[in-house]
């Protein structure tokens, strides 16, 4: 697959199909941006990107709008990601098809996205008698943006990253609400936080809170932002247990959240923050 982002439907003027159309979903290899981290053969983490889709709808078989709220889950090691308008395109598609019942959905769903992502996902529905029983969390953890610290670094710079190799080793999570990335197309502010859980030489706070706000102008998907943070944070302050788990705002009835860990943990939950 050739795939480029820029190839992708961000940043132009799209008709909106109204019935089913599995074409429009555009996957891009991820390992076009695994390259520039070194991210070749083995993978030195596991985990899943889970999308939450709240403008779904579509029609029962006498015309009436049906409506749910998807959860996707694709696993980190699909050779493909799915760009998120075009993911929000194909979602409408459905607006104007009918179909026998959710069932009959869920197969389109898990077929489409499955090709899309070049890997078996995972799709759950929460149809409307449901809607309340979701709950809110945030994410649990030492709040890292109680730190007053003076920031002039706008980009990632790996080299902040420092950790305490001559102290006895621990085992921590840390949060932080102020991660900020753009769009790799687009350049449209995409919002989120971020929950680091790591074992191993301790480190520093203010450094980590540094180079996370320095994500602030850089242009790149979630996705690829998540494993950038995993990347760096392993090969510079060496812990011997590493997860990072983001959690971004909506945008286009979507949101993403990737999850990225080097031991047994479970998966993260899928609790929307008040931000989401």
């Amino acid at each position: 697959m050739t795939n480029t982002p820029d190839q992708s439907p961000l940043g132009k003027t799209s008709a909106y199909q109204t019935e089913y159309a599995p074409e429009l979903l555009f996957p891009i290899p991820r390992q076009q941006k695994r390259d520039e981290l070194g991210l070749k053969g083995t993978l030195p983490f596991f985990g899943v990107d889970i999308w939450n889709a709240y403008e779904l709808s579509w029609l029962n078989m006498r015309g009436k709008p049906q409506v749910a709220i998807a959860t996707v889950t694709a696993p980190a090691d699909s050779p493909n990601i799915v760009e998120s308008k075009s993911f929000k395109l194909y979602l409408n598609s459905f607006n104007q098809t009918r179909l026998a019942n959710t069932n009959a959905l869920l197969a389109l769903l898990r077929e489409d996205l499955s090709n899309a992502f070049g890997a078996p996902v995972h799709v759950s529905l929460t149809l409307a008698e449901d809607f309340g029983k979701l709950k809110m969390g945030e994410l649990e953890g030492l709040l890292l943006d109680r730190l007053d610290v003076e920031v002039d670094n706008y980009a990632p710079a790996p080299h902040l990253l420092r950790a305490n190799h001559e102290e006895a080793a621990v085992e921590e999570t840390l949060v932080s609400h102020l991660l900020k990335s753009n769009c790799l197309v687009t350049g449209q502010p995409d919002w989120g936080s971020v929950q680091i859980h790591y074992a191993g030489p301790q480190i520093d706070q203010e450094s980590l809170l540094r180079y996370l706000i320095g994500f602030r102008e850089h242009n790149e998907f979630h996705e690829q932002c998540v494993e950038r943070i995993f990347t760096d944070i392993l090969q510079h302050c060496k812990p011997n247990k590493l997860a990072v788990y983001a959690r971004y705002t909506r945008r286009g009835g979507l949101d993403i959240n990737p999850w990225r860990a080097n031991f047994s943990t479970g998966k993260p939950s899928n609790l929307r923050t008040a931000r989401q």
